[in-house]
């Protein structure tokens, strides 16, 4: 039994009620109130269901599943009431998102066979949840993992941007950040279409023929072609595309989009993109920060500030210097780790992940790399003592 049902009702002896006829199938939790369900919900959902009767003292029923949703949008809820009039269905529906609206006093078996059908229902979300967050995501993952060890300068780029658009993502308060650091680990994919030689000089900030700048301009678009035949990849798609695209209207794609009609994924992309650039071609965290401020048209200016609060909040954390074979996930590389020979292996701003840990121990076990990495750690952690 791991869906979990939470009723909600001031009269004790209904709650009794529901917990003799349903303890055999599922899991069933009470509250006398709505706010008492809300702690509830705090301390020990998640919750498949929550069923809530509508006249309560202090919060109805509506008012409490409209709390409910915002505190656990996933969890599917349904309303009992002895007052089935057409508004507070209504109200119901609208405010609270209710799944099935039932008339109380409720038969046991009407109330089995709606719990059953609100707990396919949840299975349903969170599976799908579970599908774009966990299985979209990792294979992401795992393919830019590698792309970043075939050609580190192109796509180290996805790596090193995911961390800073997820965080600013964070900052500005955004739901599903997730779908953010999607979108920067695929911000890049369009770059497929350009030599290596072409990348290389937009790192160093050679500036291009005219040629080369509409070749170079086109990896957005190339991208997100190539993301919008990916069923729900479509708004991510749209976000690639706008990557290039200023505050003010400038930019590319070159049309009459501006200001708030740049999608939000593509107002993060597109400070955080200019920030790394200004990183490579070998600009501190001042200066970048210089370069963008002079030109504050470009960005969004509650995006510049969050932004602005993510590095200054990184700029205060300390690095620590550590052994290879005890790097941990979520660790952040402070600095290029590259060959004794001077190739470059993975570029600054990589957050370790399994695979990159794998590939580093292997490269250092041939003798090809420093003992240890600088990185910023994930949370405090002790430094390790210089081996003398």
């Amino acid at each position: 039994m791991n869906d979990k049902v939470l009723f909600v009702d001031d009269e004790s002896n209904v709650l009794d009620s529901y917990r003799r006829s349903l303890r055999k199938i599922l899991s069933v939790q009470t509250a006398l109130s709505g706010q008492e369900a809300l702690q509830i919900m705090e301390t020990e959902g998640p919750f498949s269901v929550i069923v809530s009767d509508m006249q309560m003292p202090g919060m109805n029923g509506v008012e409490f599943l409209a709390r409910a949703r915002q505190q656990a949008p996933d969890t599917v809820r349904i309303m009992l009431t002895g007052n089935a009039d057409q508004q507070t269905a209504i109200d119901a529906v609208n405010t609270g998102d209710v799944f099935r609206f039932l008339n109380k006093p409720c038969e046991p078996k009407v109330m089995a066979k709606a719990l059953y059908a609100a707990v396919s229902q949840y299975r349903l979300i969170t599976a799908e949840k579970e599908l774009l967050e966990k299985t979209l995501t990792g294979s992401i993952g795992v393919l830019s993992d590698v792309l970043s060890m075939v050609n580190p300068e192109a796509f180290g780029k996805t790596n090193r941007i995911k961390r800073l658009v997820g965080s600013v993502a964070a900052q500005l308060q955004l739901d599903d950040i997730w779908q953010y650091e999607t979108m920067a680990s695929l911000s890049q994919v369009g770059c497929v279409i350009l030599p290596e030689a072409l990348l290389s000089k937009h790192a160093k900030g050679i500036e291009f023929n005219e040629e080369e700048k509409q070749l170079f301009d086109q990896q957005a678009s190339v991208g997100a072609d190539l993301l919008s035949k990916i069923p729900r990849l479509q708004e991510i798609a749209n976000c690639v595309q706008y990557q290039g695209k200023n505050f003010d209207g400038s930019g590319v794609p070159f049309d009459s989009v501006s200001a708030d009609e740049v999608p939000l994924g593509a107002r993060i992309l597109k400070i955080v993109l200019d920030f790394d650039t200004y990183q490579t071609r070998g600009l501190d965290t001042k200066e970048c920060l210089a370069q963008i401020d002079a030109n504050q048209n470009w960005y969004d200016p509650e995006v510049l500030q969050a932004f602005q609060t993510v590095i200054n909040g990184e700029t205060n954390t300390g690095t620590i210097s550590v052994g290879i074979r005890n790097l941990k996930e979520s660790m952040v590389l402070a600095e290029d780790v590259c060959t004794t020979a001077g190739l470059l292996v993975l570029s600054k701003g990589l957050e370790v992940s399994a695979f990159v840990i794998e590939r580093l121990v292997m490269f250092s076990r041939s003798g090809m790399l420093p003992d240890k990495v600088l990185v910023y750690p994930p949370e405090p952690v002790e430094k390790e003592p210089d081996s003398k």
